[in-house]
């Protein structure tokens, strides 16, 4: 393979190092990812699909699970696509461009998983706390705001970020990971990354702070609980699989924060990848699992979606 071409100020193409030490199985990855991310795409599909097509489920929680399926669909569009391809291909390289494409995607997607769960948390406090009050309180304007604070914010995150990065003078192109990642890059600086660190650490902390916001108001939505028994019922229907939908993703960001940063080369490239793709793997798959399988009103919607006809259920 000829190098990819470089000189001392500039990276056109980088190459993706990541599957070196398992390409004696990349056709054994390459089946299970031909059929796992159709699998994540039908699933999500089919959430968005059961929401939209019934009036019933166009209530903000219920708009607020379409969102986080339709962000689970754009985030992985940003890496499955690619690793299929990488997976038969010699040479594992990729655009200046696409890498920071591809960065922008996959990055802006795990915070907006994060900003969509905060405003779901906020949207089961105002439902529990104050039922009365709830459809003046959440109204389409507010639920327009939340989604645009979902999407616009982690643009606005990620653009600034890409921008840094794309300020740094490169001294090397080779990333040891199976997609792009600013840390990666960053490493590969001739000089100082400190206004990238600095500003990439703000945007670690803003984002687990919302995970812990979220914590802390389940802490006194579980106390509220205790009074109640209809309020208990109404947690248990729609905000664990919230919590597990949070612990999910939260788990999944501390990975791969943490691993991208101070993780060991001694570790074996099999593990190393599962930890770094943890957020790419299970929140896609378990978010619309979790609430097309827990949640009656879906579950029962897309029964009629897929067996109307043999199980004779009308409209």
């Amino acid at each position: 393979m000829q190098s990819p071409l470089k000189n001392e100020s500039n990276v056109l193409v980088f190459t993706l190092s990541g599957l070196n030490e398992t390409m004696e199985n990349r056709y054994v990855l390459f089946s299970f990812t031909a059929l796992y991310y159709p699998l994540i795409v039908f699933c999500n599909v089919t959430i968005i699909t059961t929401i939209l097509l019934h009036k019933k489920l166009h209530e903000p929680m219920y708009v607020f699970i379409c969102n986080l399926c339709v962000n689970g669909l754009y985030g992985t569009s940003g890496f499955y696509p690619k690793f299929l391809y990488d997976l038969l291909a010699q040479d594992h390289i990729i655009s200046y461009v696409g890498c920071m494409i591809q960065i922008f995607v996959i990055y802006s997607s795990l915070m907006c998983d994060l900003s969509t769960l905060t405003v779901m948390a906020y949207d089961r406090y105002v439902a529990i706390c104050t039922p009365l009050e709830y459809h003046s309180k959440m109204t389409n304007q507010k639920i327009l705001k939340c989604i645009l604070f979902c999407w616009l914010t982690p643009f606005f995150c990620m653009s600034f970020l890409i921008i840094l990065t794309t300020r740094l003078t490169l001294c090397g192109f080779n990333i040891e990971k199976l997609y792009c990642e600013i840390w990666a890059i960053a490493k590969l600086s001739c000089f100082s990354t400190t206004v990238n660190n600095v500003f990439g650490y703000i945007v670690i902390l803003t984002y687990f702070g919302h995970s812990v916001l979220i914590f802390c108001s389940y802490i006194h939505l579980i106390r509220k609980c205790r009074k109640s028994i209809e309020v208990r019922h109404k947690f248990m229907q729609t905000c664990v699989p919230h919590l597990l939908a949070l612990t999910s993703v939260t788990i999944a960001f501390m990975f791969d924060v943490l691993y991208s940063r101070y993780g060991s080369k001694h570790v074996p490239q099999g593990v190393r990848n599962f930890i770094t793709l943890e957020f790419l793997l299970v929140p896609p798959i378990l978010n619309p699992l979790i609430y097309g399988l827990k949640l009656k009103t879906i579950r029962q919607q897309v029964m009629r979606l897929f067996f109307k006809k043999q199980m004779g259920i009308s409209e």
